[in-house]
């Protein structure tokens, strides 16, 4: 596997894992967190959160991830809260900024959450053709935050 964030995020998604999976195991290990771990937390991200066309994918695991470097483990350690939510904040913007939303159904265009816009979505060839710069993007952005 690649050692680059974004070029193991893209293998992964390559491989089959959802975007969220393969963008949260780009940077576990390095936080602690082993692969097989970070591929369960993340399972339930894909499709917008279980193909429901809420937030991409991606982008939650790049939350995730960027609280495995920043977040909060002692309830005083207020510093540290500030910092993972300055993080969040700055990578939602950067990405919304380069993609115009961070909501899955209108990243892609089509409301996946029925089973005829996932049908739609799959034969048209979004997930292939604009998922994987979705998991690139998310996954270089947050290699500036952690």
């Amino acid at each position: 596997m690649p050692r680059d964030p974004e070029e193991s995020a893209a293998a992964l998604f390559e491989q089959g894992f959802t975007c969220g999976q393969a963008v949260l195991a780009a940077f576990a290990e390095r936080h602690g967190v082993d692969r097989d771990t970070a591929l369960k937390l993340a399972c339930a991200f894909g499709g917008g959160v279980a193909r429901t066309g809420s937030t991409c994918g991606a982008v939650n695991g790049a939350l995730v991830a960027i609280g495995l470097a920043h977040g909060r483990t002692r309830l005083e350690d207020i510093a540290a809260r500030e910092k993972t939510y300055d993080a969040a904040r700055a990578f939602l913007e950067r990405f919304r900024q380069e993609h115009g939303s961070d909501a899955c159904r209108e990243l892609l265009g089509i409301d996946i959450s029925t089973a005829a816009g996932h049908e739609a979505a799959m034969k048209a060839g979004l997930f292939t053709s604009r998922c994987p710069g979705f998991v690139r993007s998310a996954a270089r952005i947050v290699a500036t935050l952690v």
